[in-house]
């Protein structure tokens, strides 16, 4: 018997002998211990909540320019046009963009709207050029969030399309073609906005930025001054031009205020009169003042007597071309927290000093500062250095009149 023979008999015996066994019809479950593992592809085909959501976010639409659109979306996203900054909370990327330089602002603002409307809630500080911007309300609400606002040079009325820049003293403003180089500035060349349209920019932006701490304004009455009294409890700088004593009723209302600057009068411009009623109507509603400038402002002893009695805490205090009466320099004395005494821009310093022994010092004043001013009248000059005698620091900037005997008197300085 050959090999292959050998071979098909042994197959044929083990067919037989497995069919005459039973058919098992059910397979015997697997030991515990044998039992298959979860692979990491199960796991993750379970829960699909979080595959759903990168799908999601990695979906792109297809352009709406494009001739070709795609009849479903694509996985693979299209990074040049997504803004990733969308991503971001608005609380976020303000904090981002608040720290780049200031010189990235205005380039960051034409990204696109949302950063235009967020670099606009990073604005502090701002000056009013066009009335109308403030009057229709787009300031407020594209500068939510400003503490400084300076209102003077969007208060002037001027010709916008003209190509003539005036500018006179701490003014500037355009004029007509009919503006000679020869002509004297006057009031006829420089316009204000009526009284009542200060008062209705004022009463709209105190309404929209409660938080403001610094105003400038020209020509306001005393009822726009009194909307901001009430409206910005945070108010604690003020400069008022062309103010009056009634106009001073508005700011003796604003409780914390603790610098301000008067501008009653500006030769060739415009003239007010502040005199002793305002002075002391300003004293006993500002008690908080720390530092105080009049320009231009009327008064005598009274007025500066009062706000040396009322204003406890005032330690700087300023005079520009002031036109106060003879013996208001006595006053001086009552102003105990004095610390700096400026003089600017006076052709005078004071026409009848009086008695000596009625001229008291000012115990804590520390530096007194002349700039451009007047100094030939020898008993006002005496009598100045008297009452500053506690100084330790006397500067003299562009001064006329000074010669051998002026600094002589300054020996009771010592």
């Amino acid at each position: 018997m050959g090999y292959r023979e050998v071979a098909e008999k042994d197959h044929h015996a083990r067919t037989m002998s497995l069919g005459a066994e039973k058919p098992n019809t059910k397979t015997s479950p697997l030991p515990p211990s044998k039992k298959r593992t979860s692979s990491w592809s199960d796991i993750w085909l379970k829960n699909t909540t979080p595959l759903k959501n990168v799908i999601f976010a990695m979906q792109l639409a297809s352009p709406k320019d494009s001739k070709f659109k795609p009849t479903h979306k694509t996985l693979i996203p299209n990074w040049a046009n997504i803004d990733r900054t969308s991503l971001l909370s608005d609380e976020i990327l303000l904090k981002i963009l608040a720290k780049l330089p200031e010189s990235q602002r205005k380039p960051n603002s034409l990204v696109c709207k949302r950063w235009l409307n967020l670099q606009g809630r990073l604005v502090r500080s701002l000056k009013v050029l066009d009335w109308s911007f403030l009057q229709s309300g787009r300031l407020i609400s594209r500068f939510p969030n400003l503490n400084q606002v300076d209102m003077l040079y969007g208060s002037f009325i001027s010709d916008q399309n003209s190509g003539i820049l005036l500018s006179y003293r701490m003014f500037s403003f355009h004029t007509g073609s009919e503006f000679s180089p020869k002509q004297r500035v006057s009031e006829s060349n420089f316009k204000l906005l009526p009284p009542v349209v200060v008062d209705r920019g004022l009463d709209a932006l105190a309404s929209g930025c409660p938080n403001l701490r610094k105003l400038v304004v020209i020509g306001a009455s005393e009822m726009g001054l009194l909307s901001v009294a009430e409206e910005c409890p945070t108010l604690q700088e003020l400069e008022l031009h062309k103010c009056s004593d009634n106009v001073l009723r508005g700011i003796a209302a604003c409780e914390n205020l603790q610098v301000l600057k008067l501008v009653a009068n500006v030769e060739g411009l415009y003239s007010s009169v502040v005199s002793d009623i305002g002075l002391t109507i300003l004293a006993q509603g500002c008690t908080r003042l720390v530092k105080l400038e009049l320009c231009g402002c009327e008064g005598s002893f009274d007025g500066i007597k009062a706000i040396g009695q009322c204003c406890q805490m005032l330690e700087e205090l300023t005079f520009c071309d002031h036109r106060m009466d003879g013996g208001w320099l006595a006053a001086l004395s009552y102003c105990e927290n004095l610390k700096t005494l400026r003089f600017q821009s006076c052709k005078r310093i004071e026409t009848i000093p009086g008695p000596e022994e009625y001229l008291g010092a000012c115990p804590a004043l520390e530096r007194l500062h002349l700039q451009k001013c007047q100094l030939r009248d020898k008993k006002s000059v005496r009598a100045l250095f008297m009452v500053c005698e506690a100084a330790r620091e006397i500067v003299f900037q562009d001064c006329w009149g000074l010669d051998n005997d002026m600094f002589r008197l300054a020996s009771t300085c010592r």
